[in-house]
């Protein structure tokens, strides 16, 4: 047996075979240890420039003077930042890459926007209740004598709906005082005022209490109210029911409504 292994080992292309794989293991083993690594290594390393806060335009040109390979990576709402400026690069500025390494950019989209909701015809709870909704907030209320629309009822708001304005935004409202001077009775002023003491209030002029909205503080009084609608000094007809806003401790997170019979 030993004989017939040696026979078989001595033919040509048994040692060709041989040879053919000695040599490539050599030349896996030279391109590990040698060729690879002097590929790696060539042109060196490079720091990052820093080119957060740059419009677009300016950035690229910055890496690409560098030798490096800038990529819009994403694009986030940034109301500190004009719109497509770069606010976060990665890799990070002063890190040392190879030459020609990709730099990913993330990019300002500008104030986060908020659609104005149409508000003529509603009533002025309503109209305070869907500009939060939108993100937005009640602005300055003025009044005006209209006959086209029902005493307490916005009759024009300074922002046009649909229109895009920045989150956080006031939109002021005109509201319909009603069509003549009438013989109504003017609404007290129940801000700053308990719950108890308000309806007794309104009860002493022929008024009653509407629904309750709770709005959570850790700042104001508990039990304090902070607004109300009709505002005072409106003229309201007898047993008009008049809503009002009061502190309930909390987070100011979110509103407990309470509906008043």
């Amino acid at each position: 047996m030993p004989l017939k292994i040696v026979q078989f080992a001595a033919r040509p292309w048994v040692r060709k075979l041989l040879i053919a794989v000695a040599a490539a293991l050599a030349l896996f083993f030279l391109l590990d240890d040698v060729a690879l690594p002097l590929y790696v290594n060539h042109g060196g390393t490079l720091s990052v420039p820093d080119v957060s806060g740059l419009p677009i335009a300016d950035a690229r040109a910055q890496l690409e003077g560098a030798g490096l390979q800038p990529v819009e990576a994403d694009t986030r709402p940034d109301p500190d930042h004009p719109t497509g400026t770069v606010i976060y690069q990665n890799p990070p500025a002063q890190a040392m890459v190879k030459h020609g390494r990709r730099v990913y950019l993330t990019l300002s989209g500008g104030e986060v926007m908020a659609i104005v909701p149409q508000l003529r015809g509603r009533s002025m709870r309503d109209a305070k209740f869907a500009l939060e909704r939108y993100g937005l907030q009640l602005g300055s209320i003025s009044f005006e004598p209209s006959t086209l629309y029902p005493e307490n009822t916005i009759v024009a708001q300074s922002l046009l709906a649909d229109s895009r304005i920045g989150r956080g935004s006031r939109v002021n409202i005109t509201v319909s005082s009603g069509g003549g001077s009438g013989g109504g009775i003017s609404v007290p002023n129940l801000v700053g005022k308990t719950v108890n003491e308000a309806e007794k209030i309104l009860q002493s002029q022929g008024l009653n209490v509407g629904n309750i909205t709770y709005q959570l503080s850790y700042e104001l009084i508990p039990n304090t109210v902070v607004e109300q609608f009709p505002r005072a000094g409106e003229s309201v007809t007898g047993g008009q029911k008049i809503d009002l806003f009061v502190v309930k401790v909390g987070r100011p997170t979110e509103e407990i409504q309470i509906p008043r019979n």
